[in-house]
């Protein structure tokens, strides 16, 4: 039996960062890697895929993220993952373990193996399902639109707003260094 593990949320520079893993207990059709389903499609196999699967998932707030790191998030996530999920095998999409041991990674597993495109898309939308709510209680930063990801016209609205509670302050935004004397 495979579990399979995905992330979604490693890039955006505010919201959480929210790992899955993912047993099937029946098929489920039409999976694929999250990033190349549309919204609508995803959220119609998120309820698929909680019906027919036994799967957990982690989330690392900003502030976590910002206190021990995104690696060591993961590091947790996945140890919490296969602590959590019995399993004969687990593979993480990807190329690092991050130093855990008893799983395997493959790049672009989301989109080839069915237990991780089914982790990706709970990753996905469990992630985008908590920016929509976090949009609201901070609509002046309009996450629904970017999902936390430091697109130009996010990077131009904390440059208005500056930085809100779900950003994450370790990240580094380019745009938004002071110029350098030299």
């Amino acid at each position: 039996m495979l579990c399979g593990i995905d992330e979604a949320g490693r890039g955006p520079c505010a919201g959480d960062l929210v790992m899955a893993g993912c047993i099937l207990t029946s098929d489920v059709n039409g999976l694929n890697d999250s990033k190349k389903l549309s919204e609508k499609k995803r959220e119609a196999l998120f309820e698929e895929i909680v019906k027919n699967s036994v799967y957990h998932i982690v989330k690392f707030s900003p502030k976590e993220i910002d206190h021990i790191g995104i690696s060591k998030c993961l590091a947790s996530g996945l140890k919490e993952i296969l602590n959590t999920l019995d399993a004969d095998e687990y593979l993480f999409d990807g190329n690092s373990t991050f130093g855990v041991d008893g799983l395997s990674t493959m790049i672009k597993a989301d989109g080839k193996i069915a237990e991780v495109s089914a982790a990706s898309i709970l990753a996905k939308v469990t992630h985008d399902r908590d920016i929509l709510e976090l949009a609201k209680k901070y609509p002046e930063w309009e996450f629904e639109s970017h999902k936390g990801y430091g697109t130009k016209k996010h990077i131009e609205l904390i440059k208005k707003y500056g930085y809100s509670p779900i950003h994450r302050m370790s990240y580094k935004i380019k745009e938004l260094r002071e110029p350098s004397l030299f």
